[in-house]
């Protein structure tokens, strides 16, 4: 695999500077602010996530409002309650998307936040506090306890988050190949051992974020 001085040369080019460069890159909260976070919001933002998934993100994101008042206002000890028939009556409101698994997810979800808050003190706490250094570690443990959060869907969610993170995207699986840290998307515990040992290695280099070297990395391949 190159080092980051190759990949900053090559993005400062295409870019057309650091200013450029800069502009394009996101920024993860700190810790601090993601502990802040209410469990509200973390369970609005699970809930949003699994209903994206497969769905036009403008249409899912115009709905949410509605989202917000049917499942009050993400409240998980109030959600958690939430059963087959309040669940069933949901799947009649027509200002919802009605997908049932999807609803079903939600007080599911609402569990493993409470669970979590139980034992760390709030979920934001166990956001903050896991290191970027295991971030697929992070993902496998959202996959396993959350619901609907397999796939992308983990990683995605710590973006929207703002916990610092990649994204194994088309474009940087590609990019990852092409530095033949891998040979097709990674999914294995071996490969995506691979994956985060390289982008730590990258971040020791650099001092950049996991999601601002995710970012130019995706930009070295198809573009």
């Amino acid at each position: 695999m190159r080092d980051y001085a190759w990949l900053s040369s090559y993005c400062l080019n295409r870019f057309g500077g650091p200013a450029e460069l800069e502009a394009r890159l996101p920024q993860p909260r700190s810790a601090e602010a993601l502990r802040a976070l209410g469990d509200d919001r973390y369970l609005s933002l699970i809930a949003l996530r699994v209903f994206r998934a497969g769905l036009k993100h403008s249409l899912v994101d115009a709905k949410w409002p509605a989202f917000e008042e049917a499942f009050f206002a993400f409240d998980p000890h109030k959600v958690v309650l939430m059963g087959a028939e309040h669940l069933e009556r949901l799947m009649q409101d027509s200002r919802l998307i009605r997908h049932l698994g999807k609803l079903k997810s939600v007080p599911r979800n609402a569990q493993f936040v409470l669970d979590v808050a139980r034992e760390r003190g709030s979920f934001g706490q166990l956001i903050a506090d896991w290191p970027s250094s295991d971030i697929v570690g992070l993902w496998k443990y959202l996959a396993k306890h959350g619901s609907q959060l397999g796939g992308l869907s983990a990683p995605r969610l710590l973006r929207m988050i703002g916990k610092d993170t990649f994204i194994p995207t088309d474009d940087l699986v590609a990019a990852l190949k092409a530095q033949g840290i891998v040979d097709k998307a990674p999914t294995s515990q071996k490969e995506l051992a691979a994956v985060q040992a390289a982008f730590n290695q990258w971040q020791a280099e650099s001092g950049r974020p996991l999601c601002q070297l995710s970012v130019m990395l995706a930009h070295t391949v198809n573009h």
